[in-house]
């Protein structure tokens, strides 16, 4: 081997050392990053565990708020938030799962779906604030609606609408192209090639967007509080379900109601130690079911890839 191609060979190898130094301070930088997120995140979730532990009873599930903190409970809270999540799934899933797939698979690609695609990737970094001022004049004012769960509902749908899209349109773009030819090829139309191919393949990130975006939605403070939620209520809405014909009752829409955020903004206002304690005990328990949420959804997309055979 002659001089100058060692020399290039020395050179080579250090280049290739000083890419793998700045490899691995990046990767340094990167753990110590990540490392401050989850020590914070587990730091305050263990605080608020010690500090509300006491209050973690069977009697705090069951009770309705109280001025006495001793036997307040959570129970007017936890109905609140079931229903109002239940009018968000009902209202955004569909909306956005549809929106997702037509966007992906049937509409054009022209000037006007830019335009649809960039303002809905700007709607999904809106504040929050913003769709409860808009829920305030649209809902409340404007159709009447109230101050009341179908209101809330539709508000945090609205909110979380661009998740479920976005997450839908990744999902079915995650598709090999060989999937929709290979329908094609055997005479299916598209909508056939859509509903039996596309979706079901798409369905573990669709899935996965959904109940992100309902973790986010049940945590959501700013809206609820804008479109005037109670911060104290000692009564559950109506059942949605009646023994009575025709079993099915709809009251509880158009019920006032308060959620688990609003809750714990009452307590945490007060100056008394249990009162805190009160709030330690309910935010333990809404992060503990935003973290069951995502769990879930990690679980899903893992078992419906696992299952899907390309």
């Amino acid at each position: 081997m002659s001089a100058s191609h060692r020399g290039d060979l020395k050179d080579l190898r250090r280049l290739i050392a000083r890419h793998r130094r700045w490899d691995l301070i990046f990767g340094v930088l990167g753990l110590l990053a990540l490392m401050v997120g989850v020590l914070t995140f587990t730091a305050l979730f263990v605080q608020m565990a010690v500090d509300g532990a006491p209050r973690l009873s069977w009697e705090f599930f069951s009770s309705f708020p109280s001025r006495r903190p001793g036997q307040a409970g959570i129970l007017s809270a936890l109905g609140g938030s079931g229903l109002v999540m239940l009018v968000t799934a009902c209202t955004a899933v569909p909306l956005g799962v549809g929106a997702g797939v037509y966007l992906e698979e049937y509409a054009r690609k022209n000037w006007v779906t830019d335009l649809i695609e960039i303002n809905v990737t700007n709607l999904a970094g809106v504040p929050s604030i913003v769709y409860g001022l808009l829920a305030l004049g649209l809902f409340v004012y404007g159709l009447g609606l109230g101050q009341s769960i179908l209101t809330a509902g539709l508000t945090l749908g609205l909110l979380i609408l661009p998740v479920v899209i976005v997450a839908t349109r990744e999902s079915i773009r995650a598709i090999p192209g060989a999937i929709r030819e290979g329908s094609y090829a055997l005479g299916a139309t598209k909508w056939q090639t859509t509903a039996h191919h596309i979706v079901p393949y798409s369905m573990g990130g669709i899935l996965t967007g959904i109940i992100i975006g309902m973790a986010r939605a049940i945590g959501e403070t700013a809206p609820i509080i804008t479109i005037g939620a109670l911060t104290f209520i000692a009564f559950l809405p109506p059942a949605p379900v009646q023994s009575d014909p025709p079993f099915v009752n709809f009251d509880w829409l158009t019920s006032p109601f308060t959620v688990m955020p609003i809750q714990m903004f009452n307590w945490t206002s007060r100056p008394e130690a249990a009162f805190q304690a009160n709030a330690a005990a309910a935010g333990f328990v809404l992060v503990f079911m935003t973290l069951t949420m995502n769990a879930l959804a990690i679980w899903l997309r893992y078992r419906l890839r696992k299952n899907i055979k390309w």
